[in-house]
């Protein structure tokens, strides 16, 4: 086989069954290689930092290896934000990029950049295959890395030369042996145990849960240790639909925009669990002020991020779903105390709350709820990044695992449409829904065209509130209202320092989501107040192809609860008293 075939015939090997990408000079003996191939499902992207969104959903939703195959130059360097994305996330995914012959390497060549040195700090691990020898080991070694261990993306760069070299002989390796790559499994027993006595000891124990859970498959194994020692837990962003919202013990979401309840029993557990968490500040907020009163405990299967953000008593290094299980089958089941009564007290006292009227401007928490209840909590929920984000986060009613898609680390704008194709095309059949902020959307809207070609029955809900909304509650709360360049239908006739909407406003829609979609082949439809919403929800649910639905939301709404950057997260904004909407 050639370089080329190697590399489709590596992707089946794998598993494989849909491929992300968009062609170039370099991967042309790729793609021709993919001309009569039938088994692989090939999307054609209409960008390359979408091909690897689309990856990186496809993967967060099945718990699989995403692929996407992008060219050199400017192909590869629009693909390092989905590889970004990827890695803070720990999401398995495989970017095989093409490179200029092994010759012109380092002279600067057409469309020549160093992948391998660009992605070193943000993959788990990459590759510069220069001999087509080592090409199926490198493949092979590839996916094992992505999927095992803490998942992450890995970047394959491959020259032009390699792939049309020929390679006598050629078998795919049955085993990968890589003698400095052996993630721990199994946590220590004794370290197991100390965990386990010192949780029949402490008075106010929590667990801090996050995306490991999701990625061990861990959910029934945390369950049946909360509930054994109905010891309260906490869902960081990453982790959501690790058990349904309802749960008696589940705290919430903590951290900047999470719940009081949750942020509270942090601050004031005398035990700290982290499990497939890794103390982000966006969760710990002040590091020196975080959790004053713990023991640390921390659960997670790579040892780097043990002791990185916060001093660690109790390190247990292994998969959660191991670890718990172990933990499990070692701890004495315990009745609720005082502490768990007065956590869960929290929770039902201080319930998220905003206000909406029939007759008033859609609220964005509105939408999110009605989007809950008519997808039947049932649905594959994928944000972009921004208010939206936090909205879908707090208000729809999250109950199982791979459910809740969202950047997280990167905070990249533009994942939400690919991403939500990605796990589309995973789970055709479902209930997929994009929540996505018109700013987002924008970033990649060239998407809405492979949605409509390859009828990929997205269904884009865009809360237009004409405004890039986080950026604007900043500006608001902490900059003295100076909104400086967030008004996205700002023209230059309007006031330099504007201030929020005012009369001289222009009324108008740029673009108009509406008309783009249906330019593009898809259904559009709009909301702009509380009596069209389920109409066109409704509507729009029950297309069988892809659809945008444009819902006009309030301008100047805030998330709220909210901690301001900085502070420790008992600092807790919970919003000004509500006006009528």
């Amino acid at each position: 086989m050639n370089g080329s075939q190697i590399v489709i015939d590596a992707l089946k090997q794998e598993g494989v069954e849909t491929l992300f990408g968009y062609p170039g000079g370099v991967v042309i003996p790729i793609f021709d290689a993919l001309f009569k191939e039938k088994e692989l499902n090939v999307i054609l992207n209409r960008h390359e930092q979408a091909a690897v969104h689309g990856a990186d959903g496809y993967a967060r939703s099945t718990g699989k290896v995403g692929v996407a195959l992008v060219t050199s130059g400017p192909g590869a360097t629009n693909a390092i934000t989905g590889i970004a994305t990827a890695k803070l996330d720990s999401v398995p995914i495989v970017v095989i990029s093409g490179q200029v012959k092994n010759g012109f390497i380092g002279t600067d060549g057409f469309q020549e950049v160093d992948m391998s040195g660009m992605t070193r700090t943000i993959s788990k691990h990459n590759y510069l295959v220069n001999d087509i020898a080592d090409l199926p080991k490198a493949m092979k070694e590839a996916f094992h890395i992505a999927r095992t261990g803490r998942p992450g993306p890995v970047s394959i760069d491959i020259p032009v030369d390699v792939l049309i070299s020929v390679l006598e002989d050629y078998k795919y390796p049955e085993e990968v042996k890589l003698p400095g790559y052996k993630p721990t499994i199994k946590g220590n027993p004794k370290q197991i145990k100390k965990l386990a006595d010192t949780i029949q000891a402490a008075e106010k124990p929590l667990f801090y849960t996050g995306g490991g859970i999701v990625a061990a498959g861990a959910e029934k194994e945390l369950l049946t240790v909360v509930e054994k020692t109905n010891i309260p837990f906490v869902t960081t962003l990453m982790g959501l639909g690790t058990s349904d919202v309802d749960h008696p013990l589940f705290l919430g979401m903590p951290g900047m925009h999470g719940r009081y309840a949750a942020n509270h029993a942090m601050m004031q557990c005398d035990l700290l669990i982290a499990v497939g968490a890794r103390f982000d500040d966006r969760v710990t907020g002040d590091l020196s002020r975080f959790a004053p009163k713990a023991t640390i405990a921390h659960i997670d299967i790579d040892p780097a991020e043990i002791g990185k953000n916060i001093q660690t008593e109790i390190p247990v290094v292994g998969d959660a779903k191991h670890v718990l299980k172990e933990l499990g089958k070692t701890l004495k089941a315990r009745p609720a105390n005082g502490w768990c009564k007065a956590v869960t007290a929290w929770r039902d006292e201080t319930p998220l709350s905003y206000s909406q009227k029939p007759n008033k401007d859609l609220a964005p928490q509105h939408v999110i709820e009605r989007i809950s209840e008519l997808s039947k909590d049932d649905a594959i929920i994928v944000t972009d990044v921004g208010q939206h984000q936090m909205f879908a986060a707090l208000y729809y009613q999250h109950k199982s695992p791979r459910c809740f898609l969202s950047s997280g680390g990167l905070g990249t704008m533009g994942y939400g449409l690919p991403a939500a194709m990605g796990a589309s095309l995973a789970y055709p059949k479902r209930q997929v829904i994009g929540i996505i902020g018109d700013g987002g959307f924008q970033m990649n809207i060239q998407e809405l065209a492979t949605c409509a070609i390859n009828n990929i029955p997205v269904k884009a809900i865009i809360l237009n509130n004409q405004y890039l909304g986080m950026v604007r509650q900043w500006q608001d709360l902490f900059w003295n209202k100076r909104y400086s360049k967030v008004c996205l239908k700002q023209t230059p006739n309007c006031p330099p320092n504007c201030q929020g909407p005012n009369p001289d406003c222009p009324e108008v829609y740029r673009p108009d989501f509406v008309k783009v979609a249906e330019a593009n082949g898809v259904k559009g439809l709009r909301a702009s107040n509380v009596e069209e919403l389920d109409t066109v929800l409704k509507e729009g649910f029950a297309h069988p192809g892809p659809v945008v639905i444009e819902c006009i939301v309030r301008k100047e709404e805030n998330v709220y609860p909210m901690v301001p950057g900085g502070k420790p997260i008992d600092e807790i904004l919970l919003g000004p008293e509500k006006e009528e909407a």
